[in-house]
């Protein structure tokens, strides 16, 4: 019995310092990822270039924003169907004034008391069609094209945007618009009485015969 007792000692130590040591290296050892199925290494490279600064002028004083049902159709082939996409479109319409094409001559001081300002027409600056609240609700007889037929579809609705603001009345609300912020604003930055007022067009000279 003295006897295995001493075989066995040492095994029982290195027993003990075996599981003495796991305990204090698991911690780190459970840290670290897998060597046999490493983490996808993601390397981005890219090269920015500043290309043109410019000067913003334009004020938007109205927005407008539309909700239409677009079917495109396209002649493709002679002897088959019509191609044809339909699309719900959402899209806006930004009415501004570019305060760049304010020159000296359209301000006018009057005495202490009055500021005549005339204003540059008003713009349609921007006219898009919102591609986050928009759907492709079907396409039919789209033969291999339908990313043509759908990007085309999309610019044909982007078209009647700009058709559909400037029918609407977009630019007359602008020039209100313009007047209800403006005049308010130039009174209190001035003091003055202030009167808005269309620039007027440089008459053309008549050609030399």
């Amino acid at each position: 019995m003295p006897y295995l007792l001493r075989r066995l000692l040492p095994l029982l130590f290195l027993l003990g310092l075996g599981w003495f040591l796991w305990t204090k290296v698991r911690p780190a050892l459970s840290g670290l990822k897998n060597p046999l199925n490493p983490a996808p290494r993601i390397t981005v490279t890219h090269n920015t270039v500043l290309e043109k600064v410019e000067a913003l002028g334009r004020m938007e004083l109205v927005r407008y924003q539309f909700k239409d049902v677009v079917e495109y159709k396209k002649s493709t082939y002679r002897f088959l169907p019509d191609a044809k996409v339909a699309l719900i479109v959402a899209g806006n319409a930004v009415g501004c004034l570019d305060l760049r094409k304010v020159r000296p001559q359209d301000v006018v001081l009057e005495g202490d008391s009055i500021l005549r300002l005339a204003l540059p027409e008003p713009e349609l600056c921007i006219w898009q069609v919102d591609h986050s609240k928009s759907k492709v609700y079907s396409v039919e007889n789209g033969f291999f094209q339908d990313a043509e037929l759908v990007d085309a579809g999309y610019k044909y609705a982007e078209a009647n945007v700009r058709t559909a603001a400037l029918q609407s009345g977009i630019l007359a609300q602008t020039t209100q618009n313009a007047e209800q912020i403006l005049r308010p604003m130039l009174q209190t930055m001035t003091g003055r009485r202030v009167i808005l007022s269309r620039q007027m067009q440089n008459p053309k000279l008549p050609g030399k015969r």
